[in-house]
């Protein structure tokens, strides 16, 4: 299977644009869409780079400011390991902040998160699977995910987004928290007006989320996602009967902390919690990445 898709503001392909266009459409190409413009309002130390440790940007209201462009906290390049596929796994979670996510993450060199493959590696035993899920988990590790809804060009669930290797930018107001995803211009709309929830939701992707505020922290509540809704490479899944709990606060300028609870009886034996922290990336935007423009993986599939 190839690797998962990678954003296209790799170095390879500002390459590409250079040698089919030509140095000076390729520059006009590049400003147009604003991949190296200066992100405005960015603190910064003396010697000028970003201070990851300023102090939380704030609403007009007071509370936390979440926008941004994010991508994971806890990278793993799984290139470096030769083909990459869900049994390539990261060690144990080292208890130091690594050393990535002490400044801004490279626009160019986006990677996955250490959760990417699985999104429970850091629970003891691992996720707490109902049995009929445990067996189809196992096949579809041992299959290289050949049935993944993300590499046949579909959407990623809101929790996924978290740690896959496409940036995130975050629009934030008083009453709303919008979600932007650059793959497949994707989006989620949290409501933070503490609105209920609906009593018969029609299940969706991303779900139904309203959010309010426990002093600095945003808890969101979200529900109504979609039956083998996938959450992480190995095929672990969201059910309809999903509840899940977000609790995301950003402690600094340059991260944000996302505790996550999923309550699903109907695929799990229990409630788990994991955290999948986000760093900042500045200087850059989103960019156009439609999965299924030139897509070549399903061919080679059947």
């Amino acid at each position: 299977m190839p690797e998962l898709r990678k954003p296209r503001r790799y170095q390879g392909f500002v390459t590409a644009v250079l040698v089919i266009l030509g140095a000076p459409l390729a520059s006009s190409y590049l400003a147009a869409q604003w991949l190296k413009y200066p992100t405005a309002g960015v603190p910064r130390k003396a010697d000028g780079k970003v201070d990851m440790a300023a102090p939380t940007p704030r609403l007009a209201d007071g509370k936390p400011d979440f926008s941004g462009i994010w991508t994971t906290g806890e990278p793993f390049d799984r290139r470096a390991h030769g083909l990459s596929s869900p049994k390539d796994l990261p060690g144990p979670r080292d208890p130091q902040s690594s050393p990535e996510a002490q400044s801004p993450a490279d626009p160019t060199a986006i990677v996955g998160s250490r959760q990417m493959a699985n999104i429970g590696i850091d629970l003891p035993g691992g996720l707490p699977y109902q049995p009929w899920l445990a067996p189809i988990v196992k096949e579809r590790t041992d299959n290289l995910a050949i049935d993944d809804p993300h590499i046949r060009c579909l959407p990623d669930n809101f929790l996924r987004a978290y740690g896959m290797p496409h940036l995130l930018k975050f629009v934030h107001t008083p009453s709303l928290l919008v979600m932007l995803n650059e793959l497949n211009a994707g989006y989620r709309q949290v409501f933070t007006d503490a609105r209920p929830l609906p009593k018969d939701p029609n299940p969706s992707l991303q779900g139904y989320s309203s959010g309010k505020w426990s002093g600095d922290t945003l808890v969101i509540d979200t529900i109504g996602v979609r039956d083998d809704t996938w959450i992480d490479w190995n095929g672990s899944v969201l059910t309809e009967a999903a509840k899940v709990r977000e609790q995301i606060r950003r402690p600094d300028f340059g991260h944000l902390d996302i505790q996550v609870t999923v309550d699903d009886p109907k695929a799990y034996t229990k409630p788990w919690t994991v955290t999948l922290k986000q760093r900042i990336v500045v200087d850059t935007e989103l960019i156009d990445e439609i999965c299924v423009e030139n897509e070549q993986s399903l061919k080679h599939l059947k």
